[in-house]
């Protein structure tokens, strides 16, 4: 098993580590997404929201503009049924708005059922699949041609601890988070000898997000660090800083709170 990447020690993004750059987004109404996509903005970046409720991603909106940064953009899509036009559409989309784009975080994710295998629906494993391994596919695949010209973007995707993706009960969650760490790493190995795109993955360690909640629903979620803890690690793996490194899954947190 390879070993997370380390975040270097006390690691600050400079003010305007992304200038300029575009950057999508998914799940940027709530949670990580939604930190990260404000910090994006307020390093410099054209931020584009992507996820399945407006007003939430409207609320992310306001705030961005409200705090004088980058006028960022809006394409609500139900990732678990979304197939082949609605990615060419949302790429368009950006086309017709920015005209380039420099980054993309694969960051939505559907917990599914924490059930044994035996219990599991059909339904409920193929929605939580298409959310957590086959969305990030079908966009990634749509974004490469605009991502090949620009000339240093960055490919990230939000992961989990190697609990989480192995252990009993995790069911759908758990098999789609650790595919989709092989899917990170099969990309980087195909990308990192001919572009000049860098691909890893964040491990944002345990944080009081809606998802932990429904996870762990007898924590205590005020003995959690706040959604923005993981905003570094993104800031990182985005910008130049982090120049070299690929294929990697870099912890968020020093230490994780999850078990």
């Amino acid at each position: 098993m390879t070993q997370p990447a380390t975040l270097p020690e006390n690691y600050t993004a400079r003010p305007d580590l992304l200038k300029e750059r575009v950057i999508l987004v998914t799940g940027a109404g709530d949670g990580i997404g939604r930190e990260v996509a404000k910090a994006y903005a307020a390093h410099g970046a054209s931020v584009i929201l992507v996820g399945r409720t407006t007003h939430k991603l409207e609320a992310v909106y306001d705030e961005i503009v409200a705090a004088g940064n980058p006028q960022p953009a809006i394409f609500p899509m139900q990732l678990h049924e979304a197939g082949d036009e609605e990615y060419a559409g949302l790429v368009g989309g950006v086309v017709n708005e920015f005209g380039r784009l420099d980054g993309l975080v694969n960051n939505a994710a559907e917990l599914g059922s924490l059930t044994p295998i035996d219990h599991y629906t059909l339904d409920v494993w193929q929605r939580t699949l298409q959310v957590n391994l086959t969305a990030p596919f079908l966009l990634t695949r749509a974004c490469l041609p605009l991502l090949h010209q620009a000339p240093d973007a960055a490919i990230l995707f939000s992961s989990t601890d190697q609990h989480e993706k192995t252990a009993a009960y995790w069911g759908a969650y758990g098999a789609s988070k650790q595919a989709l760490d092989a899917f990170m790493r099969i990309l980087a190995d195909e990308l990192e000898g001919n572009t000049s795109i860098r691909v890893n993955a964040v491990n944002p360690g345990a944080l009081r997000t809606h998802l932990r909640s429904k996870a762990y629903p007898g924590e205590n979620p005020n003995s959690l660090p706040e959604a923005s803890a993981a905003v570094p690690a993104y800031l990182y793996l985005m910008g130049e800083d982090s120049h070299g490194l690929h294929g990697q899954l870099v912890n968020a947190q020093k230490t994780n709170n999850s078990t």
